[in-house]
């Protein structure tokens, strides 16, 4: 039965099928390691890790059930527990204290917990789904022009050997690795609200257009009050997208236009001249963390795209050294300072995947196997990709052929010998361009005449690639949404208290590390968890604040009465 297991008739009458699920039974424990993790239960059942799950999975009968599953992952991606794996390493009978049992499960049966729950390709989406969107119905506009959401591509790099993953460029690795792509939406402050895998990437523009913009559109409720305010101003969005150059695209401006979608980014082709330095004013904004600063700003419409084109709002931001930064919007609303802001405060969702690679393992492979991409995608064809390098390297050789011809000078002084070399070297250089145009002609009728895009499976057996295993990585990644939401909810509570609220995260994780004592009392209903004390006693007035908090939520443990009462120490 494993370390730790003491409630051995139970698990006897589950392997015999008699038990639907062991009750959650709490029993009195000192120093428990890392339990104080327990403190962000709360958190999470606000969040919604519990909410439309039974809705979507179900376990079969057996000693562990749901709920007792879901409340593991989440406070294992908490306490910093990176994979089911590393669980092995864990105190079980400890962590089972945290949740009522003897014990937890081992990480074989964990596993086998997993495939039961991921066996539906598609249910962690519809899961997130639903998540995501009260995530986004809690959201309050700050501006007319309704909500904003940032869209970003997140490159997770594969390093085995199952199957040939196309090459992308890794910005933090600076190299061409093979990888997939994964596209998030996130609000304003970096909270995360989705995301979308794709098996073949073709840039973000073609990601929003087919995956992001679609799912938004369909998942963002438009409250009465903003429809009226959409009814009585053509001007006025249904909500904006912020992203980065690489989705600058005046066709796609156009087309969110016409969807009454407005877009923000940076211009990826701004004028070459600068503008007049009388131009721009110092203004005061706020950013998203609460921070005052100092921007100087000069904003003018322009006209984007080949003709007609677009006209959009352009502000620029004068930096320091003069350099200008140039942004474009279709939203027409409020000042240049709220465009500047928005756009430069793209920090936070880079911020969120760098917090989320190195605290909660968001590019560990959770899963090993690969399965078959959809008929219906399409990849670049090989023989166009040839080709296309055929055509560069051509061009290249041409230019340069052209630039020492244009280059090439007549030596002093003058006579017939040097004018005859000239006349000579210019020929022969005439010569090679005349024969290296007709080649690169050719090429070029090749590659126009040769499908730029072919589906997956016309592609030569040598080319041919599998993806990974998406459904339990939609899944695990969903609790690690969850865990995040439920601790930056934590670190707005603390970060009252703290005098840097930037520390709030760092004493999150110190929590989660520090040990408990559990007190339940079933006459009283309740289960106290004792903190025991941090290092600092300013640390210590943070958490006592936090403990009250948290105890005023009232919150009872999932599937007992015990209400939830947090105290610090000896308090």
């Amino acid at each position: 039965m494993g370390y730790g297991a003491t409630r051995s008739l139970e698990r006897v009458a589950a392997a015999m099928g008699e038990l639907e699920a062991a009750p959650v039974v709490f029993e009195a424990a000192r120093d428990v390691p890392q339990g104080g993790v327990l403190l962000a239960l709360p958190a999470l059942l606000a969040v919604g890790l519990l909410r439309h799950s039974e809705e979507l999975y179900a376990l079969p009968p057996g000693f562990y059930e749901l709920r007792g599953v879901m409340l593991l992952l989440a406070l294992m991606a908490l306490a910093r527990v990176r994979s089911i794996e590393q669980l092995r390493y864990q105190a079980a009978g400890e962590w089972g204290n945290l949740l009522g049992l003897d014990r937890v499960p081992e990480v074989r049966t964990l596993r086998e917990k997993l495939k039961l729950l991921c066996a539906e390709a598609g249910r962690a989406a519809r899961w997130n789904a639903a998540l995501a969107e009260e995530w986004i119905g809690q959201r309050e506009s700050p501006q007319e022009s309704g909500l904003a959401f940032y869209i970003d591509g997140h490159v997770r790099v594969y390093h085995g050997d199952l199957t040939k993953l196309p090459r992308h460029y890794v910005p933090r690795e600076r190299f061409s690795l093979r990888a997939t792509v994964d596209y998030w939406v996130n609000a304003l402050d970096g909270q995360p609200f989705c995301y979308f895998h794709q098996a073949v990437d073709h840039g973000l523009v073609q990601a929003m257009r087919a995956d992001v913009l679609p799912w938004l559109e369909s998942h963002v409720a438009v409250p009465a009050e903003h429809r009226e305010r959409m009814a009585a101003d053509p001007h006025v969005p249904r909500f904006t997208v912020v992203f980065d150059r690489e989705g600058y695209s005046p066709d796609l401006f156009a087309e969110l236009r016409q969807q009454r979608i407005a877009a923000l980014t940076y211009h990826r082709y701004p004028d070459g001249e600068d503008w007049r330095t009388e131009e721009f004013a110092e203004q005061t904004v706020k950013l998203v963390s609460g921070e005052r600063v100092r921007m100087q700003l000069a904003e003018r419409g322009t006209r984007v795209g080949s003709r007609p084109g677009v006209w959009v709002r352009e502000v620029r931001k004068l930096g320091t050294g003069g350099h200008q930064v140039s942004i474009v919007s279709t939203n027409f609303l409020g000042d240049a300072a709220a465009q500047a802001v928005a756009l430069m405060a793209r920090w936070s969702q880079e911020n969120f995947f760098k917090y989320m690679r190195e605290h909660f393992g968001l590019d560990a492979l959770v899963q090993y196997g690969t399965e078959e991409i959809p008929a219906t995608v399409t990849v670049v064809n090989p023989a166009w990709q040839a080709l296309n390098r055929a055509v560069r390297q051509k061009h290249r050789e041409l230019q340069d052929l052209r630039k020492r011809q244009q280059n090439t000078a007549l030596e002093q002084p003058l006579s017939e010998a040097v004018v005859h070399t000239y006349e000579q070297h210019q020929g022969n250089l005439q010569d090679a361009i005349e024969q290296l145009q007709p080649a690169l002609d050719l090429l070029r009728q090749k590659r126009r005449q040769t499908p730029h895009h072919i589906p997956v499976h016309l592609l030569p057996e040598a080319d041919r690639f599998t993806r990974l295993r998406t459904e339990r990585k939609y899944f695990l990644d969903t609790i690690k949404m969850i865990a995040y939401r439920a601790e930056t909810s934590m670190a707005a509570t603390v970060g009252e208290i703290l005098k840097r609220s930037a520390d709030a995260r760092s004493l999150l994780r110190q929590i989660y590390d520090t040990e408990i004592d559990l007190i339940p009392d079933p006459e009283a209903k309740t289960l106290t968890v004792r903190l025991h004390h941090l290092t600092q006693a300013t640390h210590d007035a943070a958490v006592h604040y936090l403990c009250d908090e948290l105890t005023a939520t009232e919150t009872i443990f999932p599937g007992t009465d015990l209400r939830l009462v947090y105290k610090l120490g000896s308090s």
